[in-house]
């Protein structure tokens, strides 16, 4: 006979397995989403719609509070939607739930490492969770359904559900669990059972393990000559993880403390490994691209254009500026962003054979100009350190920016620059 589930327990889980939210504020001149789970669910919808025209009104109807009060229940997200008519439209989102399986693989990833379950409770998702079962919709893998009478995919109503439902990610990663399939509550408890067995686990594996030896008081304390010290601890292969800082009301931004504890870390695992410091000769400026060119994305999500602008304007220059540096910073570190911004005369010597050398490789249209040799859309550019470093502009519009792998020979560094 099969045992069973006790009333309370399934009243419970009913009750942590849907959520209603109020109606949001309407959103003026801001994102609807910041967190990349938040932007990605915005992709999804994007990516999939057919209609460019009903994603605008989509924002447009968001934006102005069209959406009543939300309902997240696994595999579908309800809402009722206000349009032209004096009725609001029904309107839901369907998308798969995850397996028992794909649960199972998430919550032993989670529960594996201290740092995943912290981030959880600050409802934060590391990447490498969102990765293990598929939590994130790809296009597709949304499914509008609306009672108005448009057939568009989808339609303005289903849009406007969409992108507030962005906001409430943003603000908590757990309803993205509840359409996948599990409730807050019940990823909690699983995540304690889980940690608090895999802790006892490790305390009984301790307990058998071989005795630690001793030494008595009286020997350890008799006067004897010390053997020497032993020597210091290799050092790490790699700089530590910062902590999940929270996000709290007054304190400071976590990302920027991220930044800050990510650098420190950086700067001493150098200075321990090396003896020098890397930042300490750097000026304001190259510290700034530096810090820019450290982070992936080049200001494309919504936490590095932040960072963008704010280094860019701490060091009076244009996000534009910043950017074209950073590039320079990728192609060869301090040398590249050297040969960025200092035009300098080089002596007879390398410079003056590179012509030649292009006009033998079949490149004979470059003209010079100081460290520069250029045409209407390809440069070269020769470095103090003696490498040629390659660059690209629309035809005719002067807007260089450093592309390709720098070379000493003017020909490899072109043949980089084209990709051949």
């Amino acid at each position: 006979m099969t045992p069973r589930t006790p009333a309370r327990f399934a009243d419970s889980r009913h009750e942590d397995r849907r959520r209603t939210f109020p109606a949001l504020q309407p959103l003026e001149g801001e994102d609807f989403a910041s967190s990349w789970w938040g932007n990605a669910w915005v992709e999804a919808l994007e990516d999939t719609a057919l209609d460019r025209n009903r994603l605008t009104r989509g924002r447009a109807y968001a934006r102005r509070g069209h959406v009543d009060a939300i309902t997240v229940t696994p595999g579908r997200v309800m809402a009722y939607v206000h349009g032209t008519r004096p009725r609001p439209y029904r309107t839901e989102i369907r998308l798969r739930t995850l397996t028992d399986g794909d649960w199972g693989d998430f919550l032993a990833t989670a529960a594996a490492r201290p740092d995943h379950i912290a981030a959880l409770l600050d409802k934060d998702v590391p990447h490498a969770l969102a990765s293990v079962a598929d939590l994130l919709p790809t296009p597709g893998d949304l499914i509008p359904d609306c009672s108005c009478p448009d057939d568009g995919y989808p339609c303005k109503h289903a849009a406007a559900l969409c992108y507030q439902t962005a906001r409430l990610l943003d603000e908590d990663p757990f309803v993205l669990f509840l359409m996948r399939g599990r409730g807050e509550r019940e990823i909690l408890a699983d995540l304690s059972h889980r940690n608090a067995t895999r802790s006892a686990a490790e305390r009984t594996g301790a307990a058998s393990g071989t005795p630690v030896p001793t030494v008595p008081a009286s020997e350890a304390l008799a006067a004897r000559p010390l053997p020497p010290l032993p020597p210091p601890f290799a050092p790490p292969a790699h700089p530590g993880r910062p902590p999940a800082y929270p996000q709290t009301p007054g304190a400071p931004d976590p990302l920027a403390l991220d930044l800050l504890a990510t650098e420190a870390a950086a700067r001493a695992h150098t200075l321990l490994t090396t003896g020098t410091d890397p930042v300490a000769q750097l000026t304001q400026w190259q510290d700034a691209v530096r810090l820019a060119a450290a982070h992936p994305g080049s200001g494309l999500t919504a936490s590095t254009r932040a960072l963008y602008r704010d280094l860019a304007v701490a060091t009076d220059h244009t996000p534009t500026d910043l950017a074209r540096a950073v590039a320079a910073w990728r192609q060869g570190g301090l040398a590249a962003l050297a040969v960025l911004e200092e035009p300098w005369d080089p002596p007879a010597g390398p410079f003056d054979r590179a012509r030649p050398a292009l006009i033998a490789a079949d490149f004979p249209h470059f003209r010079p100009w100081r460290n520069h040799l250029s045409t209407r859309s390809l440069q070269l550019r020769f470095g103090r350190d003696g490498l040629w470093y390659g660059y690209e502009s629309d035809p005719d519009r002067e807007d260089w920016w450093p592309r390709g792998t720098p070379d000493a020979d003017p020909v490899g560094a072109l043949t980089a620059l084209l990709g051949r």
